[in-house]
């Protein structure tokens, strides 16, 4: 690869991206939803918001993969077969959004042979633009950042949702009688926010690769590190709405550290 080829792609991502945000903020808390089968909710912004992204993309890298959590028809896994795919959550907290809880975000992640190396993240609760990689550093509009390096005290923030499967919650516990919690509602922003350093690390049992795929390149150039527990998940070679929800702390390395220590180190099933 070029550096022509990457730059190009990243520039376009972040044009795609904030050419969607009008349209985010406009239909904010009016825009009808309903649930899928998988128990997640869906607006028609969602929809409109992946297929534009997709075909501005789409018309500059036509040999390019386009992989959203809103693919229309999508049966079973898709082999990632290009060189440069495009893993896309078009509003990471869409209860939020439905609602009208400002905590969401539009999330688009660069993977080259399935690794994610730039993330573009829109965080529509503060207007702002996040993107970065290993590379080129991480930016939280025109600031950089770097996780944060803090020592453990009790205002150590860390953020986490409540665990959908009850055997998780002995884990949960152990971190919620350890540090302060903060749940936002979107697995993204509380990646994301780990890599500008505003938590101190976080955790989820819940979540699915859009999820994370844009905020995890954020996270590993600002000096953090990401762990599966439940089995690796990159590079990622197919991708599949029906995943099985994926386990994972995020932070500086100590942070990861006692946050698997306090879960029970290794892997959780």
């Amino acid at each position: 690869m070029n550096d022509s080829e990457l730059l190009s792609r990243i520039a376009a991502a972040k044009r795609a991206v904030l050419a969607q945000t009008d349209l985010l903020h406009r239909e904010f808390g009016r825009a009808e939803s309903r649930w899928k089968a998988d128990g997640s909710r869906v607006t028609a912004v969602d929809v409109a918001i992946s297929e534009g992204i997709f075909r501005e993309l789409g018309a500059q890298f036509a040999g390019d993969q386009f992989l959203s959590e809103e693919l229309a028809d999508a049966a079973g896994a898709i082999p990632l077969t290009s060189r440069f795919a495009w893993v896309l959550d078009p509003i990471d907290g869409t209860n939020n959004f439905a609602l009208g809880v400002a905590h969401c975000a539009i999330a688009l992640a660069l993977c080259e042979h399935g690794q994610p190396v730039y993330g573009v993240i829109y965080d529509l609760s503060r207007r702002m633009l996040l993107h970065g990689g290993p590379g080129f550093g991480v930016f939280d509009g025109e600031r950089a950042v770097t996780v944060s390096h803090r020592p453990f005290t009790r205002e150590t923030l860390v953020g986490l949702h409540s665990p959908a499967d009850k055997a998780h919650l002995p884990a949960a516990t152990a971190i919620l009688a350890q540090f302060k919690i903060r749940g936002l509602g979107s697995a993204t922003l509380h990646l994301a926010y780990v890599a500008t350093g505003m938590l101190d690390g976080c955790v989820d049992f819940n979540v699915k690769i859009w999820d994370l795929a844009a905020a995890i390149p954020l996270v590993l150039a600002a000096g953090g590190e990401v762990h599966f527990l439940n089995g690796e998940q990159l590079p990622l070679r197919t991708f599949d709405l029906g995943m099985k929800r994926i386990v994972y702390v995020a932070g500086p390395p100590a942070m990861c550290g006692r946050l698997r220590e306090l879960m029970g180190t290794g892997r959780v099933t």
